[in-house]
């Protein structure tokens, strides 16, 4: 089964991507003895899995039924990118009077180019996750569809893999969601909208979370009048909503038609192969017809074919369950990445993996819980994430105390005409300890690791303040939230101690 079929135009771009990841002229080797480790998938979390435990030396089967990369390489985070890459191009052009730049002429964007040079960069990266680079590593690397017919045995076609553990990294895909007669339609999803050559004049998106809210941004940035349903208040219903309503504010000034509580959706055939949307929000009634429509909720666990029953592996519409230490209800099985994490992102997968590593070869005990994720959606601005939120803190009975620097106090900030934004951190009450935090700016991506570093590494609050960072940066916005908790500690009982001092050495 070829998940990502819809990879089009078949160009030299494309062509030169499934050779790498998926050639059409390979054969599958001939198992020899058992394997250590069978990997199922070979989407970030499978790749990784696969190279660390053969680096070390185990004996590995790397099964895969589409193409190798995964979701992330083929339809997911490279493509999305670069398009994001070239609408904030776009946006500068768009903007640069503002600096004093005149720019000449009437600017034009050729969204042909702009998807060739997304296809062109996928393709050189495909190398890393190619067949041939997995297979040199010393990986018997099988294409087709996995199965268990019990639990020490994977079929692959005629091939019969015999392992001592196996490692099930099969990820999620788009879902349709429940809408009425949403599938008398025709519709986008993340694994059919790197195809396009054409920008449709006219697009409508469904859902306002990370890839809805990228995309409607970037398409819009582009010239094309783009449509933004959400079924809730505002957008980025997960993130900090102060920061949401930054991102929020900037997409409107990007021109998207932002239709939150969008309620009573319904979806018909429009004239010209177009899609008729109606429905009400905020008590008005709109009745919209789009050239394409992206649908940017929902996703489906891939399970199917692997015969997880016949092994006493227990999933739901959520994934595979897996216990804190990445272990199914089958004690020889463990899962890794989309499959079973609340968290699916590539970075987090990344981790699982390395975890799963260390518990199946070598019995550790690495927990998931144990994992600090940080998060970002890439929109301009950025919004990063990690750790707890306050309803969440408040939900586990964690007190907590937030300090917040705007970046409109910031220089860089000020000299790049970005001061819309903060960095916003939150500790527990009384201490520096580190509970989560959010940054947005046009780098939170970047900038957010930082704190993700001092969690993981304990380093409280405080301790960012003495270090030194570099003048001006927007990333010296983190330094000075550490200064506004350490002038917390200068109590008056601690003012008055310090004049009294002062004023002795007079």
């Amino acid at each position: 089964m070829n998940q990502f079929k819809a990879l089009q135009p078949h160009d030299e771009y494309n062509r030169k991507l499934e050779a790498n990841v998926h050639p059409a002229d390979y054969t599958n080797p001939e198992p020899t003895g058992k394997y250590n480790l069978v990997v199922i998938g070979a989407g970030t979390a499978g790749l990784v899995t696969a190279a660390g435990a053969a680096g070390l030396g185990a004996k590995v089967a790397l099964v895969e039924r589409a193409f190798m990369g995964g979701d992330c390489l083929n339809v997911g985070c490279v493509p999305s990118k670069a398009i994001l890459s070239a609408a904030r191009a776009a946006a500068a052009v768009g903007n640069a009077d503002a600096f004093g730049v005149q720019v000449p002429g009437e600017v034009s964007l050729n969204f042909g180019r702009v998807m060739e040079r997304m296809r062109k960069l996928r393709s050189n990266i495909s190398v890393h996750d190619s067949v041939k680079r997995f297979s040199d590593l010393g990986i018997d690397v099988f294409l087709g569809q996995a199965r268990f017919l019990d639990s020490q045995t994977v079929e692959v076609g005629d091939a019969k893999l015999k392992f001592t553990k196996a490692v099930i990294c099969t990820g999620a895909r788009a879902s349709a969601p429940p809408i009425p007669d949403l599938d008398q339609v025709e519709f986008l999803t993340n694994e059919t909208l790197f195809s396009l050559t054409e920008l449709p004049k006219r697009l409508g998106v469904i859902g306002a979370g990370p890839i809805g809210c990228e995309m409607a941004q970037a398409f819009s940035r582009f010239g094309a009048e783009v449509s933004l349903v959400e079924s809730m208040h505002g957008i980025l219903p997960r993130e900090d909503q102060d920061g949401a309503n930054i991102v929020r504010e900037q997409m409107l000034r990007d021109n998207v038609n932002l239709l939150c509580c969008g309620k009573e959706l319904t979806l018909s055939k429009g004239e010209n192969g177009g899609v008729r949307l109606t429905m009400e929000s905020h008590g008005k009634g709109y009745d919209i017809t789009v050239d394409k429509l992206l649908v940017s909720v929902g996703r489906s666990p891939n399970v199917e074919g692997l015969d997880l029953d016949e092994i006493g592996v227990e999933y739901s519409t959520k994934g595979v369950r897996i216990n804190d230490f990445f272990q199914t209800t089958n004690s020889r099985i463990y899962a890794a990445g989309d499959i079973c994490s609340p968290y699916q992102f590539t970075h987090a997968a990344d981790f699982m993996a390395r975890a799963v590593i260390r518990n199946t070869l070598f019995r550790g005990r690495a927990r998931h819980s144990s994992l600090v994720v940080p998060w970002c959606t890439y929109t301009s601005p950025e919004l990063a994430h990690v750790g707890l939120t306050p309803s969440e803190a408040e939900k586990r009975g964690i007190a907590i105390e937030t300090f917040t620097q705007p970046m409109a106090s910031v220089d860089r900030a000020i000299l790049e005409g970005e001061t819309e934004g903060f960095v916003r951190v939150h500790v527990k009450k009384g201490k520096d300890e580190i509970v989560g935090a959010t940054i947005v700016a046009p780098n939170a991506g970047d900038m957010i690791s930082e704190i993700s570093l001092a969690m993981t590494q304990k380093i409280g609050l405080g301790s960012i303040a003495n270090v030194i960072h570099p003048y001006p940066t927007q990333g010296e916005a983190v330094r000075k939230v550490g200064d506004l908790y350490n002038r917390t500690k200068l109590t008056p009982f601690v003012k008055s101690l310090f004049n009294k001092w002062l004023t002795w050495q007079r």
